[in-house]
């Protein structure tokens, strides 16, 4: 009967993940479908605490340990979500990412330096455990810090031979392992471990800024991977499907974000991003900027028809989400049809825009994604860029010598005005210029977004 019931915990919980994973593709129904994932887990957890036997019969020992690491984990976790600013929201979900592939990690080493086992397929799964699980954590970690502006990246071919040396000297130390484990024996796994969290290291430092979006959903893959492999070397079916779900849905926005940036996943991986394009350098160097006034740039938006407002990191920077959803708002009380176009990869990580103005009550539906925003351009009479650089881009489509050549981008430079909402005119978080800043439709309107914004409101409340 228990095993029944272990069995009907583990199935319900299986749904829930399905049917959540399922209403997080829409900002409208992603709290409720994490909210009933969250369920599922719980049920999960409860089923096994309650209804687990292990081979003699036995039930579970250890609750005092299992319940106050619960009790532990819940507290810390409840205080990182709620005191979390939305700048930082990236790094908490490496830092969680990374959490993620320790616990796969630990379980691997668990089973594998407690059995004596050589059957081939326990030992695969193992140290592909062992692997994934550490270099997940690392990984994530050195992405945190990243992120965190804490440490700095560190690029140059010698890194990228490293790595795939740290790599090829990895697999051949698992197929030795597998293949003749009384070779390596329990060493195997201790330097298997070693490698893992030093590869972790490597593989991230090189990797530039912008393609942080790119880096974590590759690492929220593998973290979902790592936890599959505990599923199998348990037979545990939820740890399992659990698994192969988060797996599968990094990989899928991996792909997603490599496209919207025109490069493939392994060009991100080995390749430096950023630094400057000398063509945009040049251009910066023989043209001039012009700027805009707060009060005509608030008479531009405040007679203009349609207005469309472009969000980058630097509107999470200053926390101007709120005001700009007041700006929106004020404009809209004059008749204004406002809208905001939003790039996969703003931010710095994959939907940072988008949880970024939801939090600010902005409506779903005014969140109109490049592809569709682009067709828009021609027929938009103002566009306010608050804080994007790199998705604004125009170089990306004429300058063949620019680093992002190629990716698609926001084309803000065919509305018939653009103001650009900047604090000074330092390159974004790639390192490369923007020639739309001397495009002769572009005026600058220097600044702290929020405060910016917040004038804005003001003097559209005086017209």
């Amino acid at each position: 009967m228990s095993e029944f019931l272990l069995e009907l915990f583990y199935i319900v919980g299986c749904v829930t993940f399905i049917i959540g994973l399922r209403k997080l593709s829409s900002p409208d129904s992603a709290r409720q479908g994490n909210n009933i994932a969250a369920a599922g887990m719980t049920l999960a957890i409860l089923g096994t605490i309650l209804f687990h036997k292990n081979e003699a019969g036995e039930g579970i020992g250890n609750l005092a340990w299992i319940v106050g690491g619960l009790v532990v984990g819940s507290a810390i976790g409840y205080v990182m979500a709620t005191r979390v600013k939305m700048t930082a929201m990236p790094q908490m979900v490496s830092f969680f990412n990374g959490t993620g592939g320790a616990t796969s990690a630990i379980i691997a080493c668990m089973e594998f330096f407690s059995s004596d086992s050589t059957d081939w397929g326990f030992l695969l799964v193992a140290y592909l455990g062992i692997v994934v699980g550490t270099v997940t954590f690392s990984g994530s970690m050195v992405a945190y810090g990243k992120l965190d502006d804490k440490i700095k990246d560190v690029s140059g071919r010698l890194m990228t031979y490293l790595n795939w040396l740290m790599l090829a000297v990895i697999l051949v130390l698992m197929t030795m392992g597998i293949l003749s484990p009384e070779t390596l024996g329990a060493n195997g796994g201790w330097i298997l471990l070693g490698l893992s969290f030093l590869y972790g290291i490597f593989f991230v430092m090189p990797i530039g800024g912008a393609d942080m979006p790119v880096v974590i959903a590759l690492l929220n893959s593998l973290s979902g991977i790592a936890g599959a492999f505990g599923g199998l070397i348990y037979s545990n079916r939820i740890m399992l499907i659990g698994g192969i779900l988060v797996g599968a849905s990094g990989l899928i926005l991996t792909a997603l974000m490599c496209k919207a940036m025109n490069r493939s996943l392994m060009n991100v991986l080995i390749g430096g991003f950023g630094g400057g394009s000398a063509g945009s350098a040049k251009a910066s160097g023989e043209q001039s900027y012009r700027e805009v006034t707060l009060n005509d740039a608030a008479i531009m938006c405040a007679y203009a028809s349609k207005v469309c407002i472009v969000p980058g990191y630097g509107l999470a920077v200053a926390q101007a989400q709120h005001v700009c959803h007041d700006f929106e708002k004020s404009l809209e009380k004059k008749g204004v049809e406002v809208y905001y176009a939003i790039h996969p990869v703003a931010g710095r990580m994959p939907g940072h825009m988008n949880v970024l103005l939801a939090e600010a009550d902005v409506p779903y539906p005014k969140l109109v994604e490049m592809d569709d925003a682009n067709p828009q351009m021609p027929n938009t009479d103002v566009v306010i860029i608050v804080g994007a650089n790199d998705v604004v881009n125009p170089a990306a489509e004429d300058d063949p010598g620019s680093p992002i050549y190629g990716m698609p981008v926001i084309k803000v430079w065919e509305a018939k005005s653009v103001i650009v909402m900047k604090r000074s005119m330092r390159p974004g978080y790639a390192g490369i210029e923007n020639p739309l800043f001397f495009h002769e439709r572009a005026k600058m309107l220097f600044g702290d977004a929020k405060d910016t914004l917040s004038k804005l409101v003001g003097e559209l409340k005086n017209l």
